[in-house]
């Protein structure tokens, strides 16, 4: 029967086989997963280790300020095409 890990065991797991105090076929035999599995999720842990400490606060002022400039580009349009339109009315009429 496959044993599932839920992402806390795989990240425990991993850290333990990042500190290398034990080989992956201890590893393997105390946790009960397959030593090829375990290099990955320290692989996994070791590649993504640094998106740990973004700062997500940074990140959202940024896709802010994209949507507050976007707002602005639009709203210049629409000022441009009501002065037009005003002008356009005015000259018929």
């Amino acid at each position: 029967m496959k044993k599932i890990f839920t992402p806390k065991q795989k990240a425990h797991i991993a850290l333990e086989a990042v500190k290398t105090q034990k080989t992956m076929a201890e590893l393997a035999s105390e946790y009960e997963a397959h030593p090829i599995q375990i290099g990955l999720w320290k692989k996994a842990l070791i590649e993504n280790a640094e998106h740990t400490f973004t700062d997500k606060r940074k990140k959202e002022g940024l896709r802010q300020q994209d949507l507050v400039d976007r707002l602005y580009k639009i709203i210049g349009q629409r000022d441009i095409e009501l002065d037009w339109l005003k002008k356009k009315l005015h000259l018929d009429s």
